[in-house]
């Protein structure tokens, strides 16, 4: 892999040889992320503090373009490097607050337009959207928050980056399948079950009316557990928005109860989106799980490349 230095005044600087570099793939939020580290020479000085992108390389292939973030400059007996640190592109909606807005009848286009283009953002695909009821943009609200919700609450999907960083405000499908077993050439396999903050009841309440609906997570409250969540929704919520409202709630409080992480040698092209089929006898796990993260990393002990598994929801 080779890396790629563009500064505000639109120069490209190559940077010398890797000594170490790593890759987190999201494709979402949290954002992907970068790390490479290099032999340093005072001339790199002045065009490290007009960084502003990094491009990720092998040969001509785009495997990350993102934003600088830091640098820092080391000298030791092992002689002088400095590594660069950054996120993809999703920080340029997620370091930048919206004012308080809001929409009558809205499209995906309207929002794209006023919380994504003015950031310097494509977009590779988009779906057609348009919003049943009053959207609110409250005051504080990240630009991403803004997009995120939108596409959430009225198209059923969460929005995504490509490598390039070009936005996909679209539902996608299922990526490839890969499959995890006993003759796997396994460096690592952990398993963490944590139940803390897994909701099991929301209740939402809207205060005009003065009505409620619960939502329950049956199998969380079947294996004893207990977190209760009150939300107030806006007045005149449909019965359909309030129960949307709980469930999406109950969801994502499940999104990290149980986290697979499997560490593998060498570069594989596993990305966040794939399936993986896990029969690993030997732990005693099995199941079907999807990709949240792929982490690609080389240093002085080889390349390995390690991915995030979650429970398919």
């Amino acid at each position: 892999m080779t890396g790629r230095i563009l500064t505000y005044d639109h120069e490209a600087y190559d940077l010398p040889v890797l000594l170490e570099w790593k890759l987190i793939y999201t494709g979402s939020v949290p954002c992907d992320e970068f790390s490479v580290t290099c032999l340093y020479s005072a001339e790199m000085a002045e065009v490290l503090h007009r960084a502003v992108s990094f491009l990720a390389m092998d040969g001509t292939t785009l495997l990350l373009r993102g934003m600088v973030d830091e640098y820092v400059i080391r000298q030791s007996e092992a002689g002088r490097t400095v590594t660069i640190t950054g996120r993809g592109f999703a920080a340029r909606l997620l370091d930048n607050e919206s004012r308080a807005m809001t929409y009558q009848a809205a499209t995906l286009e309207e929002i794209l337009r006023n919380h994504v283009t003015p950031y310097g953002i494509s977009c590779a695909r988009t779906a057609c959207v348009r919003a049943s009821s009053v959207y609110t943009v409250p005051s504080g609200t990240s630009q991403w928050k803004a997009l995120e919700k939108f596409c959430q609450t009225y198209g059923g999907f969460t929005p995504g980056f490509l490598r390039d960083g070009s936005l996909v405000a679209a539902a996608e499908s299922g990526g490839k399948r890969f499959s995890v077993d006993d003759n796997t050439n396994l460096l690592s396999l952990t398993k963490r079950e944590n139940h803390y903050g897994v909701l099991s009841e929301v209740l939402v309440v809207d205060k005009t009316r003065n009505v409620s609906y619960a939502v329950k997570n049956q199998d969380f409250l079947s294996r004893g557990g207990q977190c209760r969540r009150v939300l107030y929704t806006p007045g005149q919520s449909t019965w359909g928005a309030m129960r949307y409202t709980g469930e999406y709630q109950i969801a994502q409080s499940r999104e990290d109860e149980v986290v697979l992480t499997a560490c593998l040698p060498g570069t594989v092209a596993i990305s966040p989106g794939d399936r993986v089929a896990l029969n690993v006898n030997a732990c005693g796990l099995t199941g079907e799980y999807r990709v949240s993260e792929t982490e690609h990393s080389s240093s002085q002990a080889g390349e390995t490349t390690t991915m995030t598994m979650k429970e398919i929801g």
